[in-house]
């Protein structure tokens, strides 16, 4: 009996124990979660559902892939994207508490309206359907680790990069029949003199390879883009950035490489960028975020017309290119290419052009300024009404500045 009752109790401290390691490994994640907020947004991890908790009540595209055969390649399917996602939370207060840190040489930042390009937070933009997230990071101030920023903006002092993919993990891991697409780009403009250094490469790799990034970034040796059914669960990454050869030779990195020295700055016609030199994999991107060429006394209305049309005409490519039709273009060194069925298409109905007179912001490029001066609203407003055009085409990958504005345009972007 004596050994009976002390097998038992030594089973109810065995089990007391993995309850207390169980809890202690929730509150791991809360803590890595919390750190998260200044850039994920609001989203904390229920650990007895299988569900995630945010501030967004009703989410309808929360699990829009679902639905979907795991053949499906991941290039045909049309996918909403949040342009510079990290600055929802930059506002006149978030400037003012890290004005001891942002730049550390003397350069004033601009005012927050120029660096920000939403205000709902990452966690929201994944239940709101938003599947592809455009990052920017670099050192924090002192180099101690990795930070995201916009320009001379340091976005956050608390959220670093770490942080803030455990949180996608934490998404995914409660929505596991959905893909993640996060593009990494290097920002250069964090302060004078700044450059990717061994010690951010170092960073980067670490982050993207190691630990948690082991289970949950799909890892195949990079350059091809893959079906819905084979990146379920995980993210995809698209790589903004170049690693010393020197240093990281020999290393694959997952996913897909867009090389900065391929991307051409401000092309208004589109560009093909070779991702895969192997395979010849190609995609095609519209980034005109600029309409500089209109002049620093352009009127609201034509800026909006301008990257509207940029827009329009690219999406149309995609469409045509799904229908099996062959559009011949030039990639960035002048030489033509064939826009395939299978090609990635990306097209960012982002852009601003702050140094006009008055500046078109990015808010007001997307939105409008509400009064007359832009009738028919902003970008997003008129990319609604061509969206509806273009039901049941498809479009790739459609960046978006404030995408919860109109309501149901993610929801447009999906449903074409």
């Amino acid at each position: 009996m004596r050994g009976l009752l002390a097998r038992v109790l030594a089973g109810c401290i065995a089990v007391a124990i993995g309850v207390a390691r169980a809890d202690l490994g929730d509150f791991a994640l809360q803590k890595v979660l919390q750190a998260s907020t200044e850039i994920f947004g609001d989203t904390a991890v229920d650990t007895t559902t299988t569900t995630t908790t945010s501030a967004s009540a009703a989410k309808p595209y929360a699990d829009w892939m679902s639905a979907i055969p795991d053949s499906t390649p991941l290039a045909r399917l049309n996918i909403p994207g949040a342009h510079d996602a990290a600055t929802w939370n930059y506002t006149s207060a978030t400037q003012a508490s890290l004005s001891y840190a942002t730049r550390c040489d003397g350069v004033t930042p601009q005012p927050p309206q120029t660096y920000r390009t939403q205000r709902r937070g990452i966690g929201d933009a994944l239940d709101a359907g938003v599947r592809f997230f455009d990052l920017r990071f670099a050192l924090d101030p002192i180099d101690g680790g990795l930070a995201f920023w916009h320009g001379a903006a340091l976005l956050s002092g608390r959220s670093a990069v770490d942080d803030v993919l455990f949180a996608f993990y934490a998404w995914l891991a409660r929505h596991p029949r959905e893909v993640v697409l996060l593009s990494f780009q290097y920002e250069g403009g964090t302060k004078e003199g700044a450059g990717f250094s061994g010690r951010a490469q170092e960073l980067l790799v670490s982050a993207l390879t190691e630990g948690a990034a082991g289970e949950y970034v799909r890892r195949d040796g990079g350059g091809r883009l893959g079906t819905l059914g084979e990146s379920r669960g995980k993210v995809v990454l698209l790589r903004r950035f170049d690693l010393d050869e020197g240093r990281y030779g020999g290393l694959v990195l997952p996913g897909l490489h867009l090389s900065p020295g391929r991307w051409p700055d401000n092309e208004e016609e589109g560009f093909a960028l070779v991702y895969n030199d192997t395979t010849n994999a190609t995609a095609f991107i519209e980034d005109y975020y600029e309409p500089a060429d209109l002049g620093v006394n352009s009127t609201v209305a034509g800026n909006v017309a301008a990257k509207l049309d940029a827009v329009r005409m690219h999406l149309e490519k995609a469409a045509a290119a799904a229908a099996a039709v062959n559009i011949t273009t030039n990639d960035a060194d002048g030489e033509e290419e064939e826009e395939e069925e299978d090609s990635l298409f990306i097209t960012f109905a982002s852009g601003e052009h702050n140094t006009n007179n008055p500046p078109v912001f990015p808010e007001t490029m997307a939105l409008g300024n509400g009064t007359e001066a832009t009738p028919d609203g902003g970008v997003n407003q008129q990319l609604a009404a061509v969206l509806r055009d273009m039901q049941g085409s498809r479009l790739g990958i459609v960046v978006l500045d404030f995408f919860d504005e109109p309501e149901d345009l993610v929801g447009l972007v999906i449903g074409s």
